[in-house]
């Protein structure tokens, strides 16, 4: 019997850890608003804050010294063109990729992504997902978003945060290019294997970082965020109403952070029950042999 009772922990453990989702440590990338393989290329008066970086490539134009033009677009923070800095942070980036490319997915049934309200969790698409609309993100907790392939949105498309969601916890991982287009107002890191193209007029709440390609902006506006709050730790997230779409198909859960520990108490439970059934049956014993 209480080989039962561990079965049922081993299960139970097993399920809550895959419910929730886990942000990918950025390292020294997360300090850079833009990351490039090769270049970086700006037209217009882009406004970028955070630090702008490429490895192992080091050109870059439209932006100040040391790239070519001195402008017209503005950098808020450090440019490091082919030096020791940006492969870091490259190297960084290449592990928080392959973190959130094995992150388990709690729903492959989304497209396109937009026009929903989602829960914390991983979304993956294994083609070509579009986003147009409003996609809005609910609560404080992890979003991965993966790709199996390009990522684009539609013009004037709109990512929005309520109820205590973050852009430091968003994120994109694309297994190919991304394309934000005119007018985009987007949220979340950018995690692109190949290049980014974010056309005129858009804005990003978070990172565009591309591995292996460039990354060009017309006019935009990226702003990389400086501080995040802690996750918070609640109880299951309740069955989605039909007013809320699209909730990871495995549900939410507690997350697996420094707050309350879960396995703990469901460690403590199940013992609990195990030796209340044990005291039992002891006790009937004696009863039958007196």
């Amino acid at each position: 019997m209480l080989g039962s009772f561990f079965s049922i922990l081993i299960v139970g453990v097993n399920s809550m850890a895959a419910l929730a989702s886990t942000a990918p440590g950025l390292g020294t990338a997360a300090s850079y608003a833009i990351l490039a393989g090769t270049t970086v290329t700006n037209t217009g008066n882009s406004v970028i804050t955070g630090n702008v970086g490429i490895s192992p490539g080091s050109a870059c134009t439209g932006l100040p010294a040391p790239c070519t033009g001195g402008g017209p677009g503005t950098v808020n923070g450090a440019i490091h063109a082919g030096d020791a800095q940006a492969l870091q942070a490259q190297t960084d980036l290449t592990a928080a990729y392959g973190v959130a490319a094995s992150s388990p997915c709690n729903s492959t049934s989304l497209a396109p992504w937009g026009g929903q309200t989602l829960t914390p969790g991983t979304y993956c698409q294994t083609t070509s997902p579009t986003l147009g609309g409003t996609l809005t993100l609910s609560g404080n907790g992890v979003f991965i978003f993966k790709s199996g392939s390009t990522l684009v949105t539609a013009p004037g498309a709109q990512v929005a945060l309520i109820n205590g969601a973050q852009s430091c916890n968003v994120f994109w991982q694309v297994s190919s290019s991304a394309t934000i287009d005119t007018t985009t107002i987007f949220v979340g890191t950018i995690m692109a294997l190949t290049s980014i193209t974010v056309n005129n007029g858009a804005t990003i709440q978070a990172r565009a970082l591309a591995r292996n390609g460039q990354v060009s902006l017309i006019n935009d506006q990226i702003t990389a965020p400086t501080t995040c709050n802690a996750v918070t730790v609640a109880g299951p997230t309740p069955t989605p109403t039909p007013a809320v779409s699209g909730a990871p198909s495995g549900g939410g859960g507690p997350l697996q952070s420094d707050g309350f520990p879960w396995i703990l108490a469901l460690v403590a439970g199940v013992l609990g029950s195990a030796g209340a059934v044990g005291l039992g049956l002891t006790i009937r014993g004696d009863r039958r042999r007196t």
